[in-house]
């Protein structure tokens, strides 16, 4: 006969909030630091010099195709060996945003590249700089489009951060392991913890598509597209 103690689980809250809080955590810090590499690697790439384009081209391609959890070792166990020794929370942060920064890089290029070419020459008759077109014209169409395939890659992000806990960042899924050690709840403990990531996933979309209107892209409810 099986029987299942949620409770046991549940008592151990402070735990489990604890590293909710450091998977949130994570994420919000990771985000805005991944978007801005993004925009900042896919304008490059579009309008660059050809060493820059190529750089970021392998950064890119070294970061897509390869695993996450390969990418926080390298950064957690292999960077000590170069002299760069980071906390675990330090480490999972910095793998967090540049394979946000990574994948965002591409996702963005191809808004950039969906750009009318009409749509440059407009702003450029208008006498504004380079960097005034791309920020001010060309930007906030290009978040516009991609903007549901962003919001899915950082979610992919934040879930991705358990991974974290084998290096002892004490997220959720690290939270969910010490609390299942203790109890030998293991089935409930990781039900509680899917339940929460699975919520997690549901609001972060629900906001983002919320946020992005008026915060990233300009469009303010009542516009179009």
């Amino acid at each position: 006969m099986i029987s299942f103690d949620f409770l046991a689980v549940l008592a151990e809250w402070p735990l489990l909030l604890k590293g909710l809080a450091w998977t949130l955590g994570l994420t919000l810090v990771a985000t805005p630091l991944g978007l801005l590499i993004a925009t900042l690697g896919a304008w490059s790439r579009a309008s660059g010099p050809v060493w820059l384009r190529r750089l970021l081209g392998a950064y890119v391609e070294l970061l897509r195709n390869t695993p996450f959890i390969v990418q926080l070792f390298f950064i957690f166990f292999g960077l000590p060996a170069a002299g760069v020794k980071l906390s675990p929370e330090a480490a999972s942060l910095i793998a967090m945003t540049l394979n946000l920064g990574a994948y965002g890089t591409e996702i963005l290029r191809a808004g950039i590249q969906a750009t009318p070419r009409g749509q440059w020459e407009a702003a450029q008759s208008l006498a504004l700089s380079p960097v005034q077109v791309f920020t001010r014209v060309v930007l906030p169409p290009a978040f516009q489009r991609v903007w549901p395939a962003m919001t899915s890659q950082i979610i992919i992000v934040m879930l991705g951060s358990a991974v974290c806990g084998q290096i002892s960042t004490e997220e959720l899924s690290y939270a969910a392991n010490l609390i299942q050690s203790r109890n030998f709840r293991a089935f409930e403990a990781f039900i509680i913890a899917t339940l929460v990531y699975l919520a997690l996933a549901v609001l972060a979309r629900k906001l983002l598509m919320w946020a992005g209107p008026r915060f990233i892209f300009g469009v303010r409810s009542g516009g179009h597209g």
